[in-house]
């Protein structure tokens, strides 16, 4: 069956038989079958198509190069999904018996490769354009249990190339050695399964009661084994259910071979008889075949590419040595979380020896290793179980050689590479715990990095110096110093550096020296330089670099010695006491905490309903009942759980209200009892009708009070006028509008005349302002009206954007939401207190750099009056260096201890609060120890 795409055309038959007949032709003369009718599972395979398919892809090779490139012209022959990739084989080896020749022959005008290599061999990869025999080992035989969807030799797909020269040496891609195929650095071992003998026997038959379908699902299968003890009735059932659960494998199309006989092909059938009559002796009996000798490397995978990598890296071949460090660079990278120096002996020791070539390098001296002296060691050995106590003497002692390095030698380049994988393999792996205390104890690393960290200044050396101050970062802490150690001195060499990295590396390392130990870090001999760096690098904008910083001063000046040293040495401590105190700020933050006084003030309720305002009594005329009634409540009264009003004097408001001779009657109100119902509707939650009992019972609505200042549909309070009249009261008429009390205030207490186009006429005259509080033209009088109407502007409501929209004429939520603001409690006075937060860690307790400047400023107040110095020197009778230091900064320390909160413990020092344990308050352990230093 050919695919649908294929024509169907006299000319295309005529050119398919014509092709077909070429290549037939050809394989009668190279002696080789020629199928002209393949067949891939169930479908027959159109040649021709294939071989045009083919070049246009560009041939075999360049298929088979492509991963799946296969499988999507399996796709186009229409193979089916189900089991693509074995098909797709199987259509590569149709190609491969039929065409690859013919390929090689016309396409490429080359001579194909003897068949005894091409088509006798698999179509397993590509290559045959390059293949020879020469080059060319087939594959060992292997057993193979065809699955469904596997091919022999196929690999599922056949997707993968032939290995060639390269790849069987081992390559990038390929870690382990002998032509192994991987794709990564390790492979998973293969699933064992443990051989489990039936001891059921074969005569045996299972009880017939026994229905698997009745087994519970949630049944657990015990295991066979030698641990297990042997139960045949649960053997029968498990054999029981494993044949009832059987099912068979899918049917597999099998690839047929014809055999050789004198009528299908007699010249590879008369070829293979004078091969067969090579082989017979003059005696006429078979030559026996002898075991051929294995020769080196072939027949034999290799180790594994940890050997591998150790073997190659002693071997001393520095082509051995590329692939090995190469290698292990990657594995450390990538495999380092388990690569351990324990297990592979010798590992750390061959890469010590590499990275202390770089010795001779720069000076000439070659540096060996001398486990056992017999003697005083030579200038070029390093004691290999001691340490070299004097490897910096000798170092110096070295002369160097005649560098350029701006202009390297290939042998130089390629040596310093090999040198710097070999340290940053070593790097890699120490970041591991385990690795870095194993290898802490070999005493030639710690020469290599007193050798590293005092190599020349030049920029070649750069990368491998940086590897060294790594490794010693992770390192010194299962390391004891003294201030003579020579590892020790390189790392102090290192805060005379420029360069911003090596600086902050070696303070790390410095501050972790016997972290892991009972030893306590010293840091003594540090000298003057070094730590007026520091104090000078605590001005820079950079966390890391004062964080680094701040950590060696606390365990610097932890020690009595070191910081009697500060006072007797020339460097000047009140800056650095100063810049203490201006860190314990350092990236604060201001907070405001609200604290309330005081219960709020109920005002007094008032005893009469407020004037409705025209503005309001407008929108309400334009709603009918019962929501205007509701709404009219809404705006004139509010809820008070500790207040009533009368029923007969609220239904009589509102009968006052909207019976008016302006309203419009036509509308109508609510009768009496409707109207008492609405008003527990509308105040659901406290509003209630009672009868309130005594000498004459009252029928009261219990919960609600008048307003002092009616609200507006929206919520919003209306302004209420203030002005004085003659009688000596306020106005008291409320409006929301501006533009509406200036023109009652003009009109009705002022007397303005209005113009025809409804403004007022500006009137030269004496104008005063009554407005209640108000001393502005009180005693002194407005020339005209027009400086009236200006100042009356600041009594004026000011416009609201929300007031100013046309109302809602429903309740909406937002109104429901306004009507918990209670008119008649005044408002708590609200005390803002202001603190400062600095950097805290997830249980809120102070870190960062305020609490290791409050440590170190701690520290000092501390172990200076424990000094020799301090004791000796007096300055003005009782004042000494505490004083000195600390009196000009007094203030500013108590002020961050009353407003930063995370360096203040807030629960008090006398009180037992085991339950509620806290940090402790440095700030006042500062305070103490620099009062009782005083």
């Amino acid at each position: 069956m050919a695919p649908a795409h294929i024509p169907n055309t006299a000319e295309y038959a005529a050119q398919r038989q014509d092709f077909l007949r070429k290549v037939q032709s050809y394989h009668q003369k190279r002696g080789t079958h020629f199928d002209a009718e393949p067949r891939v599972g169930a479908k027959t395979v159109d040649l021709f198509y294939l071989w045009n398919t083919i070049l246009e892809l560009g041939g075999y090779d360049k298929v088979s190069d492509e991963k799946l490139l296969w499988r999507k012209v399996g796709e186009k022959f229409n193979l089916g999904q189900n089991h693509l990739p074995a098909l797709a084989f199987q259509l590569k080896t149709v190609y491969y018996k039929n065409l690859a020749a013919y390929e090689i022959f016309t396409i490429h005008g080359r001579e194909p490769p003897p068949r005894e290599i091409l088509e006798d061999q698999t179509a397993r990869g590509g290559n045959l354009l390059t293949r020879t025999m020469d080059n060319y080992r087939p594959a060992p035989h292997k057993a193979i249990d065809l699955q469904p969807g596997t091919v022999e030799g196929s690999d599922a797909s056949g997707d993968d190339g032939t290995p060639a020269r390269d790849n069987r040496l081992g390559s990038e891609e390929t870690p382990g050695s002998g032509g192994r195929t991987a794709r990564g650095l390790r492979q998973a071992p293969p699933q064992r399964v443990l051989f489990q003998p039936d001891m059921q026997s074969s005569r045996a038959r299972p009880p017939t009661t026994t229905n698997p379908m009745m087994q519970p699902t949630n049944q657990q299968m015990t295991p066979r084994g030698a641990s297990s003890s042997y139960n045949p009735n649960h053997n029968m059932e498990n054999i029981s259910m494993a044949v009832s659960s059987y099912e068979p494998r899918p049917q597999m199309p099998l690839t047929l071979r014809p055999v050789i006989t004198p009528g299908n092909n007699a010249v590879e059938f008369a070829r293979r008889q004078r091969a067969i009559s090579a082989t017979v002796g003059n005696a006429g009996k078979p030559v026996s075949n002898a075991p051929r000798v294995m020769l080196p490397g072939t027949g034999f995978d290799g180790p594994n590419i940890y050997v591998r990598c150790l073997c190659a890296l002693k071997s001393g071949i520095r082509s051995e040595q590329d692939y090995a460090l190469h290698h292990l660079v990657k594995i450390s990278m990538e495999r380092g979380d388990k690569y351990r120096f324990e297990s592979f002996a010798g590992l750390a020791e061959a890469l010590i020896e590499k990275v202390l070539e770089v010795g001779s390098l720069f000076y000439d001296v070659d540096w060996q290793v001398e486990y056992m002296p017999d003697g005083p060691l030579a200038p070029n050995e390093l004691d290999g179980l001691r340490g070299t106590t004097n490897i910096l003497e000798k170092i110096a002692n070295l002369m160097p050689l005649s560098l350029d390095d701006n202009i390297h030698s290939e042998e130089f380049s390629d040596a310093l590479l090999q040198i710097n994988e070999a340290a940053l393999t070593i790097r890699n792996m120490v970041m591991l715990e385990e690795n870095a205390a194993y290898i802490s104890e070999i005493c030639p690393l710690r020469d290599f990095l007193c050798i590293a960290l005092n190599l020349p200044e030049v920029d070649s050396v750069t990368e491998l110096k940086h590897y060294a101050l790594e490794i010693a970062e992770q390192l010194t802490k299962y390391m004891p110093f003294n201030r003579t150690d020579p590892l020790y001195k390189s790392l102090l060499g290192q805060l005379q550096s420029e360069d911003r990295g090596a600086i902050l590396t070696s303070l790390r390392a410095l501050t972790r020296i016997s972290m892991n130990l009972e030893a306590t870090n010293q840091l003594t001999g540090v000298p003057v330089v070094g730590v007026q760096n520091i104090v000078n690098w605590l001005l820079l904008n950079d966390e890391d670099m004062v964080h680094a910083c701040l950590d060696f001063l606390y365990q610097y000046t932890a020690v009595v010695e070191n910081v009697d040293f500060l006072l007797s040495s020339k460097l000047n401590l009140e800056p650095l006491v100063s810049q203490l105190t201006r860190l314990l700020t350092h990236g604060v933050k201001t907070v405001d905490n609200g604290q309330f006084r005081g219960q709020p003030q109920r005002s007094p309720a008032p005893t009469h309903l407020a004037d409705a305002p025209q503005e309001l009594m407008e929108e309400l005329m334009s709603l009918a009942e019962p929501q205007r009634s509701s709404v009219w409540l809404k705006c004139m009264f509010e809820e008070d759980s500790e207040e009533s009003i009368t029923q007969i004097a609220l239904w009589q408001s509102y009968q006052q209200q909207f019976m008016l001779p302006n309203t419009l009657s036509s509308q109508g109100i609510l009768p009496a009892a409707d109207f008492i119902k609405n008003v527990s509707t509308t105040f659901i939650d406290k509003a209630s009708a009672q009868v309130q009992s005594g000498p004459v019972p009252k029928f009261i609505i219990k919960g609600i009070r008048y307003r002092a200042t009616p609200i507006t549909i929206g919520g919003d309070d209306f302004k209420s006028c203030s002005w004085i009249q003659n009688d000596g009261h306020r106005c008291n008429q409320f409006f929301l509008s501006p533009e509406r009390m200036n023109n009652h205030v003009l009109s009705d207490h002022v007397g303005a005349a209005i113009r025809e186009d409804g403004k007022f006429d500006n009137t030269q005259g004496t104008y005063y302002c009554h407005w209640d509080q108000c001393r502005r033209f009180h005693s002194e009088s407005a020339s005209s009206l027009l400086r009236l109407a200006q100042h009356l502007r600041i009594h004026l409501p000011k416009p609201d954007f929300e007031a100013s929209k046309p109302a809602d004429t429903t309740i909406t939520s937002s109104h429901a939401a306004k009507k918990q603001r209670l008119s008649y409690l005044t408002p708590v006075p609200v005390v803002i207190l202001k603190f400062q937060c600095t950097a805290v860690d997830e249980k809120g307790h102070a870190a960062g750099i305020p609490l290791s400047a409050v440590l170190v400023l701690r520290n000092l107040a501390r172990q200076i009056p424990k000094t020799i110095t301090d004791s000796s020197v007096s300055q003005g009778g009782s004042s000494k260096w505490v004083d000195t230091l600390f009196k000009p900064v007094e203030r500013f320390i108590f002020e961050v201890m009353a407003h930063n909160k995370p360096l203040v413990n807030i629960v008090h020092p006398n009180l037992n609060t085991s339950s509620n344990s806290h940090q402790g308050d440095y700030l006042a352990d500062l305070m103490n120890a620099i009062k009782q230093a005083s």
